[in-house]
């Protein structure tokens, strides 16, 4: 019998299908190309966190004062899964976020990091997110896939966050940064080595770790319960419809780059 994690797979399989054989990563064959993506990308790799600091807020983690949550071993999940986005090891001995390895990646590949660094100013200075999202420079589709993720945040349904981050993220992206990696293959001198480690990294913690984990917060979340299964699919649909215009939208700004002489 089936569980009903795979119940949710096998429904959503095409929606998956899209985004893992996106017509992007064809694309990734230009230093230009890879410059213009990753500018796009780093804002669903900024969100990651928020959505992951989501789910913990909403299973009790960060309630003050402090009480024993009624699920521990989906808090358990789920800091397993946050030591590793929030402090990583960064391949030179020491400890990043997984964000900040994408930023230092960005800055090695010659990829501005303007936009998402003017956007993060107007996030530390406490604009509310609608506002930060709506007054910085940002295209319609990383827009769109901002306001979706905020969106799910702000229902604050662990079931439905916890859809949205294991489909749309966690189960998702192995397969994604593998597409990815297979089509890098060109040289840039050296450029593009802390992009790869990134990639590499995901691949490795979210396949092994993370995406074991994952299941097994979801399920513990959602039980047996029809009601909580159906809102984690609405959760997995949302971010794969999201970040379908993400890459729609990435594509469309890389094919407009000067191609090189």
């Amino acid at each position: 019998m089936h569980s009903k994690f795979d119940q949710i797979q096998r429904q959503l399989q095409e929606q998956r299908d899209g985004i893992v054989s996106h017509a992007l990563y064809s694309d990734l064959d230009t230093l230009r190309q890879i410059q213009a993506f990753m500018e796009h990308h780093v804002f669903a790799v900024w969100d990651f966190m928020s959505l992951l600091k989501a789910l913990q807020r909403s299973l009790g983690s960060f309630a003050v004062p402090w009480v024993p949550s009624s699920d521990v071993d989906a808090v358990r999940f789920v800091n397993e899964i946050a030591l590793g986005e929030e402090s990583d090891q960064d391949g030179r001995g020491g400890y990043q976020s997984h964000f900040e390895l994408y930023l230092d990646a960005m800055r090695g590949a010659g990829a501005s990091t303007a936009r998402i660094e003017q956007f993060l100013l107007r996030v530390r200075e406490g604009l509310p997110i609608e506002r930060a999202i709506s007054e910085s420079a940002l295209s319609l589709s990383v827009v769109s896939f901002l306001s979706s993720t905020f969106e799910v945040i702000e229902r604050n349904d662990p079931a439905e966050i916890a859809g949205a981050f294991l489909f749309g993220r966690e189960d998702l992206l192995p397969d994604v940064f593998t597409e990815m990696v297979r089509q890098i293959s060109f040289d840039c001198g050296g450029r593009l080595d802390a992009l790869l480690y990134y990639l590499q990294r995901h691949i490795e913690l979210d396949a092994e770790d993370h995406q074991p984990a994952a299941r097994r917060l979801i399920e513990s979340l959602c039980g047996e319960s029809p009601e909580r299964w159906a809102r984690a699919k609405d959760g997995a649909f949302i971010a794969y419809s999201a970040r379908k215009r993400l890459w729609d939208g990435a594509l469309q700004e890389m094919r407009h780059q000067p191609q090189p002489a």
